[in-house]
Formats: C-alpha cells, structure tokens, sequence
C-alpha cells in the first residue's frame, strides 16, 4: 500500500479492498475520500449541499450513492438503501468556519452563512448536531468526524463538551485528538481535530479513563517533515500583486509574515495571512482563499504544482474550472484520512 504524498488515483489505490464501507458528508472535493481509498475502504457515496463541488467530487470518484442536498433534510429521508445502515465508518468535516481562528468566531455563532458558491443558507455551528444525529439514525460502527483547531480554543471548549454529549447520547464512545498533517508525511503544517466514536453495543476494548467514555485509539504519527524545498517547482509561477510585492521588497528577516511588516512601516497590521514561507520548513496551511496563505522565495504565490504536492492530492486529480487552492484548501489532505483509517481499521474495526 502506497501512502506517499505523490501519487496517482490511477496506480496506487489498492487493486485489493479491504472489505469496510464508508459513507462521506459534507464531502466537498473528496479529500477524505481519497484517503480512505488509499488505505483499502471502499467509499460507497457522498452528501453535498454545493452542486458544483459535487460536480467535481462526481467526476472524480464516481460514487454509487450521491445525495445532493443539505445533511438538515438528507438525515430525514426515508428512501435511504440498506448499504447506508450497514457502514464501517460514517465521515463527515462539516463546515468548520465559524470557529477559525482567522475567522469572526464568536460573533459568527448562531448567524446564517452561505459560501460563495451560492448554496442554502444555514448556521454552520449546527451542522456537527445534525451529522451526529445522522450516525444516530444509521448507526454505523466507527464515526469520524473532522474540524479545525480552532474548537479547542477559548469558549469554543464548550461547543466541544456538547458534540462530546451528543456523541453519547446517541450511542457512541467518543474521543478527540489534535493532530498537524505535517507529522503525518503531508508537507503542510495542517492542524485538525478528529473526533473518532465507536458504538457502544459493540466496543468491548480497553478505555482511555475509569468513566469509560474515551474508547482507547492511539493515533500518534511521527513522519519524517517534507520541507518545502522537497515540493518546490518553478513552473507556473504566480507573480504578487503591486501592494503585496511592494510589501514583500521591504521584509527584513525576522518577519514571518506580511502583518509584521506593515505594523513597522505603516502602524497597522493589514495583510497579516500572508506568510514568508523558507525553504528549510513545511510550508504554512494552506487556505481556500485568492492568495493561498503563503508566500515562497522569491517572491511569488505557491504556484498549482506546490499546492496540489502540499495538499496530499493526487497529480491526475481533475479539478475541473475550480482554482486547486480552493479545493485543496478547503479538503482534508487524502494522506492524512489514510492513516488515521489504517489505525482505526487496525485498533477498532479489525477487533469488533
């Protein structure tokens, strides 16, 4: 099994399965699904509320179950086939803005948000109860469950303790961890919090605590660091803007990022996502927005080459008439979702 962040689709899925299904939400360009192939799963279908970017996740992965709509009125349905209510694993990263850190957070919470492609408005903090009360009504083995780092941070702890609640009173033993793609031979530093839960009636291993509510799942990965140096390419090279090159031209070498440049020259910290990325270290995350979050010596945006090696996706990936930081930005890094699916396989499922 290859589990490299340089791959194909079209040579280095297994040729044998393993035998487990898995069913996405909130799929977007299908990073985890990717991953999940990789490590041998059969990935049987998809929920998705943006019709464009489940054009692309069609496209590319083919799924034998696709539902296009919002997971508030698809966790309703009563039509849903009997492969769905007999998963291995139910995945889902549902929308994770409103607790960013570089976003508005608690003045976001309980507001109405839409990206831009233009789907249904709907309160993103929400979402995770309604994933949750999905596994509930599928029941299947082994949820996972994906977010930013951001949830851990400050009053979000408490939106943690209900997912963690919820979770338990819908039947599963629950945990989290906080895990950085960058120790998992992804060459981004990509922070995630992953909550892992197992059905109760079916659990019978060791638990982390005396209460019995953290089923024991090491996920520890040590990977050796892919700097950017190793993903650096000069094709494609996507000049800086006016305002942000002239910025750059005037960074002195303890800046790490345009913020700090523009708070010594103007007072004012503007421009403050735009990092200066060094050769000698993983590059910085990766972000859906217009200027990909970082900038490489010497002095340009990370061009589609970097960003697609960098994000663990597949080199034949088609992306159709996305932007690939987009979707990348927006994706869980395919490597990631393999070995996290390769522990939970091996501690979890392979014991039930």
């Amino acid at each position: 099994m290859k589990l490299n962040y340089k791959w194909t689709m079209k040579d280095d899925y297994p040729t044998e399965k393993n035998g487990l299904k898995v069913f996405s939400c909130f799929a977007c360009g299908g990073g985890s699904t990717m991953g999940y192939k990789l490590a041998g799963f059969d990935v049987i279908g998809c929920n998705e509320i943006d019709p464009k970017m489940n054009k692309v996740y069609v496209e590319n992965h083919n799924p034998k179950f696709n539902y296009l709509e919002g997971i508030q009125t698809f966790k309703l349905r009563e039509d849903l086939p009997e492969e769905l209510y007999d998963l291995d694993i139910l995945d889902g990263s549902p929308p994770c803005s409103s607790f960013s850190m570089s976003g508005n957070r608690e003045k976001d919470w309980g507001k109405e948000k839409k990206f831009k492609e233009g789907q249904a408005e709907q309160v993103l903090d929400t979402l995770f109860f309604d994933f949750i009360d999905l596994a509930e009504k599928l029941k299947p083995k082994v949820v996972i469950a994906e977010n930013v780092a951001g949830m851990l941070v400050g009053e979000a702890q408490s939106y943690v303790n209900k997912v963690l609640n919820e979770f338990n009173n819908a039947g599963y033993y629950v945990s989290y961890t906080l895990l950085d793609a960058s120790d998992m031979g992804v060459p981004q530093k990509r922070k995630r919090v992953f909550f892992t839960a197992v059905r109760k009636d079916l659990y019978q291993g060791h638990f982390v605590d005396l209460f019995q509510n953290e089923p024991a799942l090491r996920l520890e990965f040590n990977e050796p660091k892919v700097n950017f140096s190793e993903i650096r390419s000069e094709e494609d090279d996507r000049p800086l803007s006016p305002i942000v090159k002239e910025y750059y031209e005037q960074k002195i070498e303890s800046e790490s990022c345009m913020g700090e440049t523009t708070t010594r020259i103007d007072g004012k910290r503007k421009l403050f996502n735009q990092m200066y990325q060094k050769d000698n270290k993983v590059l910085y995350t990766l972000t859906a927005g217009e200027s990909v979050g970082a900038i490489v010596h010497p002095g340009r945006w990370i061009n589609n080459s970097e960003i697609i090696k960098c994000s663990s996706f597949p080199s034949d990936y088609n992306f159709m008439k996305f932007k690939k930081a987009y979707i990348c930005g927006m994706s869980v890094p395919p490597l990631m979702t393999a070995r996290i699916a390769n522990e939970v396989k091996k501690q979890w499922l392979d014991k039930l």
